[in-house]
């Protein structure tokens, strides 16, 4: 099996450098025309499905790719990014944000810990090595779900985790 790991294209909150967690903001027309790129260099791989967030950034994407290489796209709730409750919106150099972002138990204000979130992708990802143990998976999803998937294959000092971020529709591949 081959998954192969891409984060959806550009918004306005990537140019802002908003904290994009939960909000339903759209790809830009650089996000659009990246997802098309990323579409063209899936053209080979032979991917058998396409695993999406719910979320219209990277569903918008996924829908991009699965369209230009005839995939059919899957949306699982568990790819969404983290919920960053009553943070999501401000801009990344909010003190708040800041100060507690690096800390894996802590919940912000209606939001989710990243325990929580590494607990959901990491269900998912056993799940998905079962079910499709004889196909080849691109998952679509976002920064902070990638850093989590990349921890399931890697093992990181906390410092190398966080460290980790995969550009708009860059994408890593993983052999299963």
């Amino acid at each position: 099996m081959k998954l192969y790991v891409s984060r959806h294209g550009e918004t306005q909150y990537n140019i802002e450098t908003r904290i994009c967690g939960r909000a339903n903001v759209r790809l830009t027309d650089k996000g659009i025309i990246q997802a098309r790129e990323l579409a063209g260099s899936m053209v080979e791989k032979q991917v058998d499905i396409i695993i999406s967030s719910p979320l219209v950034r990277a569903k918008d994407t996924a829908d991009i790719v699965g369209e230009q290489i005839h995939v059919p796209i899957v949306v699982d709730e568990r790819l969404a990014e983290r919920d960053y409750g009553v943070i999501d919106g401000t801009y990344e150099g909010t003190p708040s944000f800041i100060e507690k972002w690096e800390h894996f138990g802590y919940e912000y204000p209606e939001g989710e810990t990243l325990l929580k979130v590494v607990q959901r992708v990491y269900n998912f990802l056993d799940d998905i090595c079962e079910q499709y143990k004889d196909k080849n998976v691109m998952i679509i999803s976002h920064g902070g779900v990638c850093r989590v998937i990349n921890s399931y294959f890697n093992s990181l000092t906390n410092e190398d985790f966080f460290a980790y971020n995969l550009g708009n529709c860059k994408v890593t591949e993983y052999e299963i």
